[in-house]
């Protein structure tokens, strides 16, 4: 069990919840400000009205209770990463789960029940101890809250399924302050839309997981090619792949080459291809594998080697900086066809040159235990007919190149969008609306019964900060 990080207790708020013992944090408080940094830094243009930091899950009720009788809509925040900043916007009621902390695993029946403060390098970490992991993400301050509800995929994605494919049952609180637990035999309905649907249906505060045995050691790292050979190599990756074991997962990097240790100073600064592998089966196979992916072309730096699962699901961080300024496209594809290569390259050849950016146009592998192993409407989350998913995610620092960036990642959108499958991974993308939001789930029936699971759940629709689906009885 890690320790529990609580935030420091604040005088009680006559105004507030009754009963909350956590800090109430308005504009002007000591912390205030602190306590509003969230992934994407352009959430803190506009302040919350109030940030309620919850201690436990008596605190969530509470505060939910205290917005429910004033017809208050609420934002959550676990560990802040959503690319729309849905976690702190402005003027509204924030409850901040990021101190609700406590992990307990279980190496015996190998599973894991971690709070919904709780970020992945804290569960990597946890689990690591016991020789186990929970499938998840790839950047080690990402919430698993949000991670989870909305999916969650990441370099065991092909061996051991999404989060949601791992994914237990649910400690909840509704919006009216009652504690509900939902599993497959309690609160199924509820249960099948919470893998997949977002925050739409009550506040999450505990998640239990299967875990898997894995590590310490895996083989992975990082094959540059240069941008003149992104094409060619882009090209043969979806037959290598359609033959690849599960034990293998591929991310892909379009960008313009940072100074890495190692890199070729003539390659900086300029286009370039990274291969990022992770192979999680026998050492033997995995030389063999990884070899003839890295003779797909001629690489300019090849970094793949055994190393630890600790080191591997934090070698992503450097390119996502806590804080920053970003926007997010993204989407399936069935292939990665010549014209989808082409549009990738021409895409990264268009984007904004300004100081303090670290622009990236990324490719997932799909396949294997997240596309073959669950079936498409056994949960809300839809992987139906997804080979590859592709995210534009540009970061920067300056208030003022926010249009020029936004303008390259709609524009890379909508150049892909011709190939791109109208179901999607939530979490990697921005909100595209209303009409994209009826399609992301993969058919409109599955939309229908996750409004229908709303209504009964949200049917005031008080939790909308989040990609927002309409309560049944409202349409």
């Amino acid at each position: 069990m890690s320790p529990t990080s609580s935030p420091p207790t604040s005088p009680a708020h006559a105004d507030f919840a009754p009963g909350f013992r956590g800090a109430v944090l308005r504009g002007g408080d000591a912390g205030f400000d602190a306590a509003r940094v969230v992934f994407n830094g352009r959430a803190a243009d506009t302040p919350p009205a109030l940030i309620a930091r919850c201690v436990d899950e008596d605190d969530v009720a509470a505060a939910l209770r205290y917005a429910s009788a004033r017809d208050l809509p609420v934002a959550v925040r676990g560990g802040g990463h959503g690319a729309d900043g849905y976690a702190m916007p402005g003027g509204a009621l924030v409850l901040d789960l990021s101190g609700m902390r406590e992990i307990t695993v279980d190496p015996r029946t190998r599973t894991v029940r971690a709070q919904a403060g709780v970020v992945l390098g804290e569960l990597d970490a946890a689990t690591q101890e016991h020789g186990l992991v929970v499938p998840s993400g790839t950047v080690t301050t990402t919430g698993i809250a949000g991670l989870t509800l909305g999916g969650g995929i990441g370099h065991l994605m092909r061996r051991f399924g999404a989060t949601v494919d791992n994914l237990l049952a649910c400690e909840m609180i509704t919006v009216d302050g009652r504690k509900v637990h939902a599993d497959e035999m309690e609160n199924p309905d509820l249960f099948w839309a919470l893998r997949g649907g977002g925050g739409n249906f009550g506040v999450v505060t505990a998640f239990e997981y299967r875990a898997h045995t894995l590590g310490p050691e895996v083989v992975s790292g990082q094959i540059v090619f240069p941008g003149e050979q992104a094409a060619a190599v882009l090209s043969k990756l979806h037959p290598f792949m359609a033959d690849a074991p599960r034990e293998l997962g591929l991310g892909t990097t379009l960008t313009v080459a940072p100074p890495l240790p190692g890199l070729p100073e003539e390659v900086h600064g300029k286009p370039v291809l990274i291969l990022i592998p992770c192979h999680t089966g026998p050492r033997g196979d995995a030389e063999e594998i990884i070899g003839r992916l890295t003779a797909l072309g001629t690489p300019v730096l090849d970094t793949v080697g055994p190393t630890t699962w600790l080191k591997t699901n934090s070698m992503l961080d450097a390119v996502v900086p806590y804080g920053r300024r970003t926007t997010v496209r993204g989407g399936y594809l069935a292939t990665l066809g010549e014209a989808v290569v082409d549009t990738l390259v021409e895409r990264l050849a268009a984007v904004p040159d300004a100081p303090g950016t670290m622009s990236t146009i990324n490719v997932w592998s799909l396949g294997g235990a997240i596309s073959e192993d669950v079936g498409e409407d056994a949960t809300a989350f839809s992987r139906k007919g997804a080979s590859w998913l592709w995210e534009c995610a540009p970061v920067w620092t300056e208030r003022v190149h926010d249009a020029s960036f936004d303008e390259w990642a709609e524009a890379t959108r909508s150049a892909l969008s011709p190939y791109t499958l109208p179901n999607a991974y939530t979490n990697l993308t921005q909100d595209m609306g209303e009409a994209w939001r009826r399609g992301v789930f993969g058919s409109a029936a599955k939309y229908r019964r996750l409004a229908e699971v709303k209504a009964v759940w949200d049917p005031r629709n008080l939790l909308r900060h989040n990609k927002n689906m309409t309560p049944a009885a409202g349409e």
